[in-house]
């Protein structure tokens, strides 16, 4: 049997007092608070002021944590609803316990900055560009709270870097599972470094390096979520259509529409406005 080299915690809860403190939670602030600080790092080298990128990040925050969970409930919806359902429907609601998806946080918290953005004047497409690399990063480091909470890990393996799970979050004893969490969070970190290398090398304006943004994490996403089960009391739960995952369809979505929007904005004048004029 191969060495488990990445043990799962024991606990990812732990109590000051009477107050729970997640680790689930910890690795999304620290996620956040990063995301941000990068952002707003490059939003000051392009030019902009201070603080604005903490701004529209309120409200991209707030609307992305809800996409993020509605999108979690509306594609795995038979987890807290039907005959089959292992949850308690109330526990939709329970953001701590896991299941945030990166597609509701982006589609759901671009709406928040797109309207941030509208009442600043200021280019959506700058703006983007701006908090790739971010995000990306800010991906990396969440995806460690799924290792605390034991979920999103792939299928057995046999593998030396095998990922030990217990039976209560779906394992089997003596088996061994792919860490696809730390697959993703290194494919992340890598993509994040990567777009920030690009956007210096090739000064890509237009919302076109958010454009290698998508592509980039969905080409790292498909494959990482073929090697995924989704098992939720020892079930898998994972919906499939034409024998890919709802999630691997999604990434070939993204991906062509990503491919497609860097195309077709090519030939934009290199000028962008970042700081709109003062009247």
């Amino acid at each position: 049997m191969p060495l488990a080299l990445i043990p799962s915690p024991p606990e990812g809860v732990w109590h000051l007092g009477f107050i729970p403190i997640r680790a689930y939670a910890l690795c999304f602030i620290v996620a956040i608070a990063v995301g941000i600080w990068i952002s707003d790092r490059r939003w000051r080298a392009r030019g902009g002021e201070p603080g604005t990128i903490s701004d529209i990040a309120v409200p991209g925050v707030v609307f992305g944590l809800i996409g993020a969970r509605l999108y979690h409930v509306i594609t795995d919806w038979q987890i807290y609803f039907g005959p089959r359902a292992i949850k308690e429907p109330y526990q939709a609601l329970f953001i701590w316990e896991g299941g945030m998806s990166i597609w509701g946080a982006v589609a759901l918290g671009s709406v928040g900055v797109w309207l941030a953005c509208r009442r600043r004047g200021l280019s959506l497409g700058a703006v983007a560009d701006t908090v790739a690399p971010g995000i990306a990063i800010g991906q990396a480091i969440a995806r460690w709270g799924n290792w605390f909470n034991q979920e999103l890990y792939g299928s057995p393996t046999t593998l030396p870097w095998g990922l030990e799970i217990d039976q209560a979050h779906g394992g089997e004893p003596g088996a061994l599972y792919h860490p696809t969490f730390l697959y993703e969070s290194l494919w992340d970190l890598a993509l994040g470094l990567a777009l920030i290398g690009i956007g210096r090398r090739f000064d890509l304006r237009h919302g076109r390096l958010f454009a290698v943004y998508v592509a980039g994490y969905t080409l790292g996403r498909f494959w990482i979520e073929g090697l995924r089960i989704d098992a939720v009391g020892g079930v898998d739960h994972a919906v499939t259509f034409l024998s890919l995952r709802i999630n691997q369809w999604t990434s070939i979505v993204l991906f062509v529409g990503a491919l497609v929007s860097f195309w077709l904005t090519r030939r934009k004048d290199a000028e962008e406005i970042v700081v709109p004029a003062r009247s």
